[in-house]
Parts: C-alpha cells; sequence; structure tokens
C-alpha cells in the first residue's frame, strides 16, 4: 500500500556493492527484531485495510501466537480473543467479520456522533473530520522520508494501514544499515520511527479504539486494537532499547 522512492545517486548501474560486514551477535538479534516488527506491522496494515478474506482469517488463524506471549498483558489479553473467535470459525464467519469491520471502521456507524474510522484526523481534530492537520503532518512525514502511496490507494495518508506499513518500510531500513555496518544510518531511521509512532499513533489510538469497543460485536475485532496497542507499547521499548545500543556504539567515548 506504500511503496519507497529511490534515489540513484551513489548506486551506479553496474557497481559492485561494498562487502557486508561481519556481523556480532548483538546486531543480528536486532536484525531478527526488526524483521519481525515490520512483518507485524504488515499484518496490522491488512487488518485495518479493509475485511479479510477466507484466505487472510485462516492465515491469522494459523499463526504461531506462542512467539508473542511474553509481550505483554494487553497484547496477550488481545490474541486469547483473536484466538478464541477463530477456533469456532465456520463458513459465516467471513460475512460477520465483513460487516463488523464495516459498520465500526468503514464507519457505516457510529456511537454518540462519533466513528471509529482509522484515521489521526477524525481522532485529533476539533472538527473531527479527515483532511485536517494530522493528514498534512503524516503526508509531510512520508515526503521527507521518501515513501509515497501505491497507485490505486486513495484513502488518505494518516489511515492506520499507511502509517503501520511506513513503519515497516522505516524497520526495513534499518536492518538494512545495521547489516551494511552503518550505525548512524540506523539510528537516524530508528529515531524517525519513535516519533512517528509517538506522535502520529500512540498519540490518538486510545481514542479510537474507545470508541471502536462500542461499535464492534466480534470477539475477534475487540481482540485485534488490544493486539495492536499492546504491540505499538512493546515497538516503543524495543526502539529505545535500540537506540540506547546505537547511541553507545557511536559515542566518542566508547574505546
Amino acid at each position: 500500500m506504500t511503496e519507497e522512492i529511490t534515489h540513484a545517486a551513489g548506486a551506479a548501474a553496474g557497481e559492485a556493492p561494498a562487502p557486508a560486514p561481519e556481523l556480532d551477535e548483538v546486531t543480528r538479534d536486532m536484525i531478527a527484531a526488526l524483521e519481525g516488527r515490520a512483518a507485524f506491522y504488515d499484518l496490522l496494515a491488512s487488518i485495518y485495510y479493509r475485511p479479510l478474506t477466507s484466505e487472510q482469517i485462516d492465515s491469522i488463524a494459523n499463526l504461531d501466537w506462542s512467539e508473542y506471549e511474553d509481550m505483554n498483558e494487553l497484547f496477550a489479553e488481545g490474541a486469547n480473543d483473536v484466538c478464541r473467535y477463530l477456533r469456532r470459525r465456520h463458513s459465516g464467519t467471513r460475512q460477520e467479520l465483513a460487516v463488523d469491520f464495516t459498520s465500526a471502521f468503514a464507519g457505516t456507524q457510529s456511537w454518540k456522533g462519533r466513528y471509529a474510522v482509522p484515521y489521526e484526523s477524525v481522532h485529533t481534530s476539533e472538527e473531527g473530520i479527515m483532511f485536517q492537520d494530522a493528514y498534512h503532518e503524516v503526508y509531510r512525514v512520508f515526503k521527507e522520508n521518501h515513501v509515497a502511496k501505491a497507485e490505486g490507494y486513495d484513502f488518505p495518508h494518516d489511515h492506520l494501514s499507511f502509517m503501520c506499513e511506513f513503519l515497516a518500510v522505516l524497520s526495513g531500513r534499518i536492518a538494512d544499515a545495521l547489516a551494511a555496518g552503518d550505525d548512524a544510518k540506523a539510528l537516524e531511521q530508528v529515531e524517525v520511527s519513535r516519533a512517528f509512532l509517538a506522535d502520529h499513533i500512540l498519540s490518538w489510538f486510545d481514542t479510537f479504539q474507545g470508541v471502536a469497543l462500542y461499535l464492534i460485536q466480534t470477539r475477534f475485532y475487540r481482540g485485534i486494537p488490544k493486539i495492536s496497542k499492546g504491540f505499538f507499547l512493546e515497538d516503543a521499548e524495543l526502539l529505545a532499547s535500540i537506540a540506547v545500543e546505537l547511541e553507545a556504539r557511536l559515542s566518542p567515548d566508547k574505546e
């Protein structure tokens, strides 16, 4: 749903790439965590974008949730909701979830005049509508970081799906920088990620979740915001720990 805008400077055709440095265990662990982080952001992006297909529902049902069981209590509670619902899936599950998604996240129903559509502008502007300050801020951040919506995706940039994909893109950039031995570039992308997560997701997600839980009917979708918030909180901690490691490496006092 989003794509990187690359630049050719310093990457002429036929130019041999620099040999990759040998990576220490800490760096390998950080890269593995970043790859897992990107994959989960991609999953969240697909869940919030449109009603799930039967194939997506089966894929989520077959996820090995045990690898996330120690994340935090909120994530575990949401995962329990999702797993319990999907254990009892049947021929009507896809339609049941599609109706629930549409009534809540697509904005066909409201609670006390408020909607649970996943746009930052709706939950941060006085008017409660799209294309407000948050939209322009997110568009600016995407542009500054050479990321754009892929063609054919017409939702505003501050849709939660696009923002999750943006963080997945940045996660890949951090991992690539670490693999290339460029700690300074990795730290730069970590700080962009930390600021974006705090300013453009965590800043309004509680408000969105509060409205959504009044509209959602299925246990599956009641679990998704819990999983999301638990993951966002854990991700903030992961990014902070990576930043500490990289700052220590780049410190002029390091021997």
